[in-house]
């Protein structure tokens, strides 16, 4: 993998994550719904928890308490891309690193998560989110299918032996 892959990843994402963040703020109301597809809307909402919303009603303590461990997190991160070797997990750690980070900035700068992509079927629509959730939630899948490949080649190769 070339040097620069991982961090280049890093960047693209960070920016898609803060553009379309931007825009939203710009071009959306809060709780405005605007329907794209007859599954996609956007909608402007302001996420002061974590996933689902869970911790919102945690006032400013919670939220200097999730930039922290935000913060833990990413340095764990760290740590763990230095020692990985894998193509996939490397690119997986770098995606979730600026997910976590975009969203951090977010917490930083507004005390809530801008979040805007709806998705919905049925009814149903799922909590709204944003590039940087998306970006965490595909390297964390990554990961999971990475160790389920490497495991599965592991015992491949003991086989043979």
């Amino acid at each position: 993998m070339p040097r620069l892959a991982g961090p280049a990843l890093f960047a693209g994402i960070i920016a898609l994550d803060q553009v379309t963040k931007w825009l939203a703020l710009r071009e959306l109301e809060q709780f405005e719904r605007l329907s794209i597809t007859p599954f996609f809307n956007l909608v402007l909402v302001w996420n002061r928890g974590v996933s689902f919303g869970m911790f919102a009603g945690s006032g400013d303590a919670g939220r200097w308490l999730l930039v922290a461990l935000a913060l833990v997190i990413t340095i764990f991160l760290i740590v763990w891309l230095l020692r990985e070797t894998r193509l996939i997990a490397r690119l997986a750690l770098w995606s979730i690193m600026a997910g976590a980070l975009g969203n951090l900035v977010d917490r930083v700068r507004f005390g809530a998560v801008v979040d805007f992509l709806d998705f919905h079927a049925w009814g149903y629509h799922w909590p709204a989110f944003n590039v940087a959730d998306s970006a965490i939630v595909v390297g964390a899948g990554l990961l999971l299918l990475e160790s389920l490949v490497s495991r599965n080649n592991v015992r491949k190769d003991r086989e043979w032996t």
